[in-house]
């Protein structure tokens, strides 16, 4: 098998659908496998979905598992990682669609290159725009600073303030970068042997950063590959409690620096971050709070 793609569905039945049949409805010049993961999903769309792809469930083209509850992203995917013998895995968000021969591109450039453990694609999000969380720095102290102050976006085509998201770079070349977006990650499954699954502490934010980092401090190669493109409908597949979800993503990023910067900084810098994560998370939750 050339490729394993992973898809977590959670309530979400229309974009997963979507999603499948967007692979599904095109020809691939390689052999793949979906593993449709269902995580505890309370609303029937699992069982909806068997119904519809019943014939690709039946020849093997999809293959089904069933979470009993929902532990999060990472698990979820940690559960067919571990059941996929391919050569390659791709991470699919059930909020996306694949564009025409988006995967043939990548599965023929990352073959190109030994040293490639993971590959990203351009995500585009449904207005056309870039989505700025498919090519990112890793949040060092130094560039969370910027990024939080507002100073990225103050200065996006500068090399030192625009590093979060690369903004001083041009979308649409090809070059190396930190971390790609959980959204759409090819990653080899030789770099996942020795790097390890997803880290199961992160719910369902920061899991794509940790993995990257790990992937590119066990010396591969992560690769940002602007001529195949996805779409990328952010936000609905992550439900609407609103302040979970910032939680979750302010929670990660404290997870993420204590696991692998907490011991390369001053205590002061631990402090100021801390500070820095609590302060910007009670700010998202009171602005959301306002607008309800």
């Amino acid at each position: 098998m050339d490729l394993s793609i992973i898809i977590v569905n959670y309530c979400t039945y229309d974009l997963t659908k979507q999603t499948i049949k967007s692979v599904i409805d095109r020809e691939h010049p390689f052999k793949y496998e979906i593993y449709l993961v269902d995580n505890a999903s309370p609303d029937g769309s699992f069982q909806k979905l068997q119904q519809d792809f019943e014939k690709q469930i039946s020849n093997g083209l999809i293959k089904l598992i069933t979470s009993t509850k929902n532990r999060g992203f990472s698990h979820a995917n940690n559960l067919a990682l571990q059941e996929s013998k391919a050569k390659y895995v791709l991470l699919l968000n059930s909020d996306t669609l694949v564009r025409n021969d988006c995967l043939a591109k990548c599965i023929n450039y990352i073959e190109k290159d030994d040293g490639i453990g993971a590959l990203g694609c351009k995500v585009l999000l449904p207005d056309g725009s870039l989505d700025k969380a498919c090519r990112r720095s890793f949040p060092t102290f130094s560039v969370s600073f910027y990024r939080m102050t507002g100073l990225s976006r103050l200065f996006p085509k500068s090399r030192r303030f625009g590093q979060y998201n690369l903004t001083y770079l041009d979308e649409n070349q090809n070059y190396p970068v930190d971390c790609l977006t959980g959204a759409f990650m090819l990653v080899r499954s030789q770099a996942i042997h020795s790097v390890g699954l997803l880290d199961e502490d992160f719910f369902m934010y920061g899991e794509d950063v940790d993995w990257c980092y790990r992937i590119k401090t066990g010396n591969w190669k992560i690769l940002y590959y602007s001529d195949a493109e996805i779409v990328h409908f952010k936000g609905s597949s992550s439900g609407k409690n609103k302040v979970k979800l910032t939680i979750e993503f302010y929670k990660s990023m404290y997870i993420f620096y204590n696991k692998h910067y907490k011991s390369q900084y001053p205590w002061i810098i631990t402090l100021l971050t801390y500070l820095g994560i609590g302060v910007i998370c009670g700010l998202r939750i009171l602005e959301n709070s306002l607008r309800k």
